[in-house]
């Protein structure tokens, strides 16, 4: 059922998540309405008090590029419902705050004026709607069930339905090119929501007629209309695959500290890194991977946030060509205790990505005979290669494998994690 082209996608492999709404006022979640039970009044200060001075997405724009990052996906509504565009079906959106203008369009005039892809993230909840029935994850849950069903009684999922495709029809008509839309989230059953609270089948529909070739995420409830999976704040210990076995097309959705939206106080900020190693054990495993940033309310991306995309942008000036184009290496080539391959198929170019430096020798099983020329990536200095076995006391040559001389010491530029750059023959 999916029909979205994925093919600039997996050679990108690198892109930005941006969250940013309401909650970064509050700045302790973007699920804060829901963790705290914040009705509609409570939670109406920080649209009044929305007025981000500071905003400058050419700035946003910008880091990503720098960062390697070649596409972004940006929060247009999260499930607290307010707009980032000027919509024509609430009030409850970015041009009736202190704001005044679209900021939506702002961004991705921004992000297309640094040559990146356009992705919409579209909540499928809103705590805010007034048609939107209360539920399982509803700030109001915690109601009485009397009260709950008085409330429900004048709501309906109809008409939100129909609310969710007249503003997707807005996104994909007005902003030129999109290239992803990322749709979030299903939770079926009891005192949940599925593909017919929102109907997905018409949703769906409406979005492949409008942007045909159109990535969609797979967090419709609608089986088959997914054209990637999506794993959230975990990476696949391996390649992930169909019911039949059969690879598919994967984005891990990841953040640098433990929330998606501004948290001032969060204490659990992955290391720069830690960051890169994610990137590459995505690519190793055949994924993307899209790193998240929370911009705070005034409208910039804090200096935590922009210190580890500094630290991608370091790292990727010299070793991108491992990530793009890349992918699972031929289960042939198995990668070496602390190493990560990628492998880019068009170039017939095997990287070796060492994540602890090995002293003096690292051998690489099924690769004897096949390595035409091996070279550090970070600054394109030859490491020498030897096959045959050795009377060396220090180190045997394994049947079959290629061994690796290695410097003791790298040299600095781009090697946070070592590549080394195997051309076969």
């Amino acid at each position: 059922m999916g029909k979205g082209d994925t093919r600039w996608f997996v050679h990108d492999r690198f892109g930005m998540f941006i969250h940013w709404g309401l909650y970064a006022l509050p700045a302790r979640h973007e699920w804060v309405r829901n963790m705290e039970r914040i009705p509609n009044e409570a939670y109406e200060i920080y649209f009044e008090m929305f007025n981000p001075d500071l905003f400058d997405p050419k700035a946003w724009a910008k880091a990503a590029r720098e960062a390697g990052m070649k596409y972004f996906v940006i929060t247009t509504k999260h499930h607290e419902g307010f707009c980032l565009w000027d919509t024509k079906y609430t009030d409850y959106k970015v041009t009736n705050t202190a704001a005044g203008r679209d900021l939506l369009r702002e961004i991705v005039d921004a992000f297309r004026g640094e040559g990146l892809k356009v992705g919409f993230y579209y909540s499928l909840l809103d705590w805010h709607h007034p048609d939107f029935t209360i539920d399982s994850r509803h700030p109001l849950r915690d109601l009485p069930p009397e009260e709950i069903a008085k409330l429900n009684s004048t709501r309906d999922m109809k008409r939100y339905a129909q609310y969710m495709r007249d503003q997707v029809t807005e996104l994909l008509t007005n902003y030129g090119k999109v290239e992803i839309i990322w749709f979030d989230f299903s939770y079926p059953g009891e005192n949940g929501k599925g593909r017919d609270d929102w109907e997905s089948e018409k949703l769906y529909e409406l979005v492949h007629r409008l942007q045909p070739g159109i990535i969609v995420d797979n967090r419709l409830d609608l089986p088959g209309s997914g054209d990637i999976e999506t794993p959230e704040q975990f990476t696949p210990d391996k390649g992930m695959v169909d019911a039949q076995g059969n690879p598919v097309v994967w984005e891990g959705c990841q953040t640098f500290s433990g929330s998606w939206g501004y948290f001032r106080d969060e204490m659990s900020w992955k290391s720069p890194r830690m960051c890169i190693e994610m990137l590459i054990n995505h690519v190793s495993r055949g994924g993307n991977l899209l790193m998240n940033v929370g911009p705070t309310s005034r409208g910039y991306i804090d200096r935590r946030a922009l210190d580890r995309l500094a630290a991608y942008g370091e790292w990727m000036k010299y070793n991108s060509r491992s990530i793009y184009g890349c992918g699972t290496a031929p289960a042939e080539f198995p990668a070496p205790a602390d190493c990560r391959y990628t492998w880019n198929p068009e170039t017939k170019r095997l990287y070796l990505h060492c994540l602890v430096w090995p002293f003096k020798h690292v051998h690489l099983e099924n690769l004897a005979g096949k390595v035409k020329y091996a070279q550090l990536l970070a600054d394109g200095s030859e490491i020498r290669i030897r096959e045959e076995k050795t009377d060396n006391l220090n180190s045997h040559t394994p049947q079959g494998a290629l061994t690796l001389e290695l410097p003791t010491l790298l040299p600095g530029q781009g090697c946070e994690v070592p590549v080394i750059e195997l051309v076969l023959k």
